[in-house]
């Protein structure tokens, strides 16, 4: 029997949940600056206690939080997130919720990515501003964990048998639904072994949090198929990387802000702000929604990765587009950021995308012409004359951007901002000290 899905909104919803569906425990989740899944679990017997005063864990062994000598924090669960874990058995069963996490005193944790999410959430609140984000994270799936060995040659919306993700596709997907989550379609992407599944947009911090859950309920089903799969951008030489491509959009009093019908993008003038916001700012932000050294393999011209600073309605060699399956429709009205992988932190990521275009929206910046031709085929000088720049080459660049940057501190807070940086330029550091295959079959032979 299909697991229930659950709708609660307090404390009280949870605790007769727990005990209808004789749920055996309950894991707390959260993650560290990285977006690193931290979890623990309680029996039902602690709950309630929980929800008044939280649970107190150690917080120096989590990355980026706190000093040994401040190491004492607080879980205080969210019920709203409360779920039974689809991918556990359905005897006694295994629920979990989101946790905010607090200082001792009761207030929140700076180092806390859900609380840099909420912080920014409330600012476009405060403008009237609902947040929707729409996410496409793809994966590869390989044979294990120790090698790109792939399952299949599949390419684009390729079919079985070339494609034989297609069951696997087919039980994380009702894995998802069983947990209340909406997925619009999946399908084989352009590289061997790679798949997308897209889920339906919602709003911010809910989708942040399904983010999460997708990339283990992803991991778990893949398992139990004897295969690996991997959220790594860019783990195979020549073929795409996977992208996390965002959709997202700004609604005020149940009407879409980016709309305009009388526009020729259709594109009112706060989205075209808020879109001017994100191409100016992306540049800095880049550490945050591209963490990763390998996530900079995946950013370079050739794969339909984004790489210049421009924006379009049908080219998808642009960072930002505006999709136009539905020209003319409001609720359809959005634009795509294309250049996010899904190995980021959702909250974070999210929370630096939102800042940029309300920054945008509020200095009225201004969105320059859209580019319809293939950036990737521009020289040099054309570039120039229509002012495209380009993303940060590599996570040192990207690192010290964003350290430069006063609306990412604004946004992220000096500690997880400090933090951050400090992180990246150590793995930029671990990284460029290595010698790789490369050099040794390239100069060895001839040095």
């Amino acid at each position: 029997m299909d697991a229930p899905i659950f709708n609660c909104k307090n404390a009280d919803d949870v605790l007769k949940a727990v005990r209808d569906y004789n749920i055996s425990f309950v894991q707390f989740w959260f993650v560290d600056i990285l977006g690193t899944l931290k979890s623990f679990q309680i029996t039902p017997k602690e709950l309630e206690s929980a929800f008044e005063e939280g649970m107190g864990f150690d917080g120096s062994s989590i990355l980026g939080f706190t000093r040994i000598e401040e190491s004492d924090m607080i879980a205080l669960p969210d019920p709203k997130t409360f779920q039974i874990c689809s991918w556990r058995p359905s005897q006694r069963p295994v629920a979990r919720m989101f946790c905010d996490i607090q200082n001792p005193d009761g207030t929140p944790y700076e180092g806390d990515s859900r609380w840099v999410l909420k912080k920014t959430l409330n600012k476009a609140a405060d403008k009237g501003y609902t947040f929707y984000v729409g996410p496409e994270l793809e994966f590869f799936l390989f044979a294990n964990e120790k090698g790109t060995q792939i399952i299949d040659k599949g390419g684009y919306f390729d079919a079985p048998p070339l494609d034989l993700g297609n069951d696997i596709r087919r039980d994380i997907i009702f894995s998802l639904e069983e947990m209340g989550y909406d997925v619009e379609y999946s399908h084989h992407e352009v590289a061997p072994s790679q798949h997308e599944i897209d889920l339906r947009y919602s709003e911010c911090m809910r989708m942040a949090d399904i983010a999460m859950t997708y990339r283990v309920i992803v991991k778990k089903v893949a398992r139990k198929h004897g295969i690996y799969a991997t959220f790594m951008p860019k783990p195979m030489y020549g073929v795409n990387g996977s992208g996390m491509h965002v959709h997202q959009s700004l609604f005020k009093n149940g009407r879409n802000v980016f709309f305009d019908p009388n526009d020729e993008y259709h594109l009112s003038p706060e989205g075209k702000s808020y879109i001017a916001g994100i191409l100016k700012h992306c540049p800095e932000f880049t550490c945050v929604t591209n963490q990763w050294v390998n996530s900079y393999k995946r950013l370079v011209p050739g794969y339909e990765a984004p790489v210049y600073v421009a924006w379009a309605r049908k080219n998808r060699s642009t960072l930002v587009r505006v999709p136009m399956y539905k020209p003319g429709k409001e609720c359809a009205t959005r634009m795509e950021l294309r250049s996010p992988d899904p190995a980021a932190n959702p909250y974070l990521c999210f929370a630096v995308m939102l800042a940029a275009g309300l920054k945008g929206i509020e200095e009225e910046y201004k969105l320059p012409d859209p580019i319809e031709g293939n950036v990737f085929a521009m020289d040099a000088p054309t570039l120039e004359e229509h002012g495209i720049t380009a993303l940060p080459g590599n996570l040192y660049e990207a690192a010290v951007a964003m350290k430069k940057s006063e609306l990412v501190k604004e946004c992220l807070g000096e500690h997880i901002h400090t933090n951050l940086y400090k992180n990246k330029i150590k793995e930029w550091d671990a990284y460029r000290t290595q010698i790789t295959e490369y050099e040794l079959k390239t100069y060895l032979p001839v040095l």
